[in-house]
């Protein structure tokens, strides 16, 4: 409400989330009407997920006259009233006054968060109560009394019990191959694909399930770290058990090829978001993407192991026996530091047309305007020089807040290099378990060490600031702070996972083992089915939190609830 004399205003504003940014116009506010006694006023809406510097000045002359910073709530009413304060000294207040009070839009997450603990305690005295011998006997009457009468037999013996035993030994072969197998990295890998199928849904429409608009992070920049991480663990076990078991080695290499192949086209062809543009074709194919990124990370790590692995993964008879998991292998970390060193050149020193050199920014109107066109600036410059921009992600997150207008790839050519390297990290603590395989504390203190080196690396790297540091954490660029970063969360997380389910035993990994070994068939599964009903339906308000959030996690669960079916009737999709 604006109570001066001509002429008008003009309100801009600048998100707290956007670092060097310009204001960016809102709207021009009318002069009062002196006669009528009537304020001009102009209406507004403004963005709620970070806060706001609002910027008033004068539309004649560009004098400031006001500037407030606030983070607004989500459906709030507010009015900002300008008005002179003395006509002598023409001085100018500007008052925020709140007409209705923003909603509480957290509540339906601690809604969701209590339900779902309560499935959780209803599960666990479930349990609990069937432990119980009388309790057990009675379900199973109840439930089937031929059960019952089977496992009455079982537990005392039966005239059949040659027949029962020799009709299906595939379960105590499964029973085998289950203890044998590490638990801890399928409840990883599951986790992490339940927090990423979550975030594709919409996270509920909350910004920190979100990626992040540029340097920094949210929960949604994670998860596809942490499964290139437990991809590259996987490897060193795979092939370990493969070579050990008589494969050739040009076997597993056909094996590795073809995965890769098949992920890749897979990719391509399936999960591509393209698709929205209209039916896929050349003129529109986005090259890119989350599983063309995994089939070539998985097939240069791989590939790369296979060359060096043992089918004997014992004590290595050297110098250094606490490096025995490094030092064999040196070539294979010489390989990786000049991967690295070819990412810092291309990164800093590749020569952008009308960009800064080594420029790190989302382009837009960051950096106060000056590089519109530099968005990732090598990064981008190589995708758009050797892809072209109609076969990159034409809808990147810095367009949100940096309000970017050229196409950049997150899954791009440069960010590969980075993505290997968080496999190769992976893969050490692959190695890690196989070293000492039947030593959990000697496992357990190497992954503290590795998480607490990939630490302080990322702590010098980002001066342990968002925006300010040599290279700032970023999933966009996929950032060698960003891998290191996340490389420390999933040392530490794997740690706590492994104690806890395999270790200790206290934990089974349920829900998150189900997914977890069906990965690749729940991630396409919930790509392809997204917007078919029951994942997705027609909501009464989109402006719902509690509905998105409702629709989300009814996906997600239903998803868990699939992988668990295909779980217990042994189906497992493998490529």
């Amino acid at each position: 409400r604006n109570e001066l004399p001509a002429p008008g205003l003009n309100l801009a504003a600048r998100s707290g989330s956007c670092h060097q940014c310009l204001y960016q116009f809102l709207a021009f506010v009318p002069p009062s009407n002196e006669s009528l006694r009537k304020p001009g006023t102009a209406s507004v809406m403004v963005d709620t997920q970070h806060p706001l510097t609002l910027l008033l000045n004068s539309s004649v002359g560009d004098r400031d006259l006001c500037k407030i910073q606030y983070h607004f709530g989500e459906f709030g009413n507010y009015s900002l009233v300008v008005k002179t304060l003395s006509t002598s000294t023409q001085t100018v207040s500007c008052d925020l006054i709140i007409n209705e009070g923003p909603i509480n839009s957290y509540l339906p997450i601690l809604f969701a968060f209590l339900v779902y603990m309560g499935i959780l305690a209803i599960l666990i005295a479930g349990r609990l109560l069937m432990k119980i011998d009388p309790v057990r006997n009675w379900v199973y009457k109840k439930l089937n009394p031929r059960a019952t009468d089977r496992m009455i037999n079982s537990e005392l013996g039966s005239p059949n019990t040659t027949d029962s035993i020799n009709c299906d030994p595939t379960p105590q072969l499964w029973s085998t191959g289950s203890r044998q197998r590490l638990r801890s990295l399928d409840t990883f890998r599951g986790l992490s694909l339940v927090i990423m199928v979550f975030v594709n849904y919409g996270g509920g429409k909350y910004w920190f399930f979100k990626h992040e608009s540029w340097n920094g992070l949210t929960v949604a920049d994670l998860v596809f770290p942490w499964f290139v991480f437990i991809m590259g663990t996987s490897v060193a076990l795979a092939l370990g058990s493969m070579l050990r078991w008589g494969s050739s080695k040009w076997k597993v290499l056909r094996k590795i090829l073809w995965r890769s192949f098949v992920l890749i086209l897979l990719g391509i062809l399936v999960v591509n978001p393209n698709y929205c543009l209209g039916p896929l074709s050349w003129d529109n194919l986005r090259i890119p993407g989350v599983l063309q990124r995994l089939g070539f990370t998985y097939l240069v790590v791989a590939a790369l192991e296979l060359l060096f692995t043992r089918a004997d993964s014992g004590t290595w008879e050297g110098l250094f026996p606490a490096l025995q998991d490094i030092l064999p292998y040196w070539p294979q970390w010489i390989f990786i530091l000049v991967l690295e060193t070819i990412w810092l050149c291309l990164t800093f020193l590749l020569p952008v047309p009308d960009c800064p050199r080594g420029y790190l920014g989302p382009g837009g109107i960051g950096d106060f305007g000056k590089y519109p066109n530099c968005t990732g600036g090598a990064a981008g410059y190589i995708d758009r020089l050797l892809l072209g921009e109609k076969h990159m992600y034409q809808h990147p997150s810095s367009g949100v807040t940096y309000q970017s207008t050229i196409p950049y790839d997150p899954e791009g050519i440069l960010g590969t290099i980075n993505s290997i390297v968080m496999a190769f990290l992976g893969l050490q603590a692959g190695k890690i378990t196989l070293f000492y395989k039947d030593q959990p504390k000697q496992i357990m203190n190497r992954f503290i060490i590795w998480g607490i080196v990939m630490g302080i690396i990322s702590a010098i790297l980002t001066k342990c600031s968002k925006e300010e540091g040599f290279i700032p954490i970023n999933k966009n660029l996929w950032s060698i702070s960003y891998v290191t970063t996340m490389s420390c969360f999933a040392f530490i997380l794997l740690l706590l996972i492994y104690y806890l389910v395999d270790v200790k035993k206290w934990w089974s990994g349920a829900p998150f083992l189900y997914p977890g070994m069906n990965s690749i068939l729940v991630y396409i599964g919930h790509q392809v089915f997204a917007n078919y009903f029951p994942f997705k339906w027609k909501m009464q308000d989109s402006q719902s939190h509690a509905e998105h959030l409702a629709q989300n996690l009814t996906a997600t669960t239903l998803w868990v609830i699939i992988s668990y079916i295909l779980y217990r009737r042994r189906i497992f999709w493998k490529i």
